[in-house]
């Protein structure tokens, strides 16, 4: 594939989970579930965009989440820097595709968005060295991280307060040959931009997380890390639409709805 071409998952006729590049507004059908690590072949089967439901990646894959990695956000929360990567994960009935509804659910009443620069892993990495994990990042797209940020407060560790339904939007899609070292990553709440930040601010940059993840855990092809929000987080309530934009891949937008 050439450089910076987005490929989308989409819901096939059959209920099977296919996969397409996207030009313009129309996805071109390729093959294979993992042709877009694998450099699959088109099949020259056109739909419109407006016609496919898009669906997330990282189905039946790993979400890996880090926390406080932005030095902005660490202090408008009135943390501490992190000295290394905070890890977490997103459960995979979290994960919802562009388009979709947030739902808030009736155990919080904060709930907030977080703008994340994500990255696909497309080559095994176990105990690898940075420079190796540079090059195994297949591609990046748009994630939010939805927080219910008064119970994160309250529990000793996230996985309540991240791991809600729906509470991880990821999409539209992910673009390949992207350099993600220097982007701008925005959201939007129904229009007014809340967080406005650059993936060149993390305090620790995509290989030195992906070193650090693969040093306890091994990330395989298709699974996602999501790297961190910048400052600016703040509340969503049913009503509003969000909209997390990423340079480069587009914009991944998500209604609120309430339980």
């Amino acid at each position: 594939m050439s450089e910076h071409v987005r490929v989308a998952r989409f819901l096939g006729d059959d209920g099977e989970i296919l996969e397409g590049v996207v030009e313009g507004d129309e996805l071109e059908e390729i093959s294979g579930l993992d042709s877009m690590l694998k450099g699959g072949r088109r099949l020259a089967r056109k739909r419109k965009l407006s016609e496919v439901k898009l669906l997330p990646f990282g189905i039946s894959r790993k979400v890996v989440g880090i926390g406080r990695n932005y030095a902005g956000h660490v202090k408008e929360l009135k943390n501490e820097l992190p000295k290394e990567p905070i890890l977490l994960c997103k459960v995979p009935s979290s994960l919802i595709g562009h388009g979709e509804p947030i739902v808030l659910p009736k155990a919080s009443r904060e709930v907030h968005h977080e703008a994340e620069l994500a990255v696909v892993i497309g080559k095994r990495l176990r105990r690898a060295g940075e420079k190796e994990c540079a090059a195994a990042v297949a591609g990046v797209t748009c994630l939010n991280d939805v927080t219910a940020r008064d119970l994160q407060r309250a529990d000793v560790q996230w996985t309540r307060a991240k791991g809600f339904d729906t509470f991880c939007p990821i999409g539209p899609w992910v673009t390949v040959g992207l350099d993600w070292s220097d982007l701008r990553v925005v959201c939007r709440v129904n229009g007014q931009v809340k967080q406005d930040g650059r993936s060149s601010d993390q305090i620790f940059p995509v290989p030195k997380l992906l070193a650090f993840i693969s040093e306890g855990m091994t990330l395989e092809p298709g699974d996602v890390v999501t790297t961190g929000t910048p400052e600016g987080v703040g509340p969503i309530r049913a009503g509003d639409t969000v909209e997390i934009e990423v340079e480069g891949v587009g914009v991944l937008r998500n209604p609120v709805v309430e339980r």
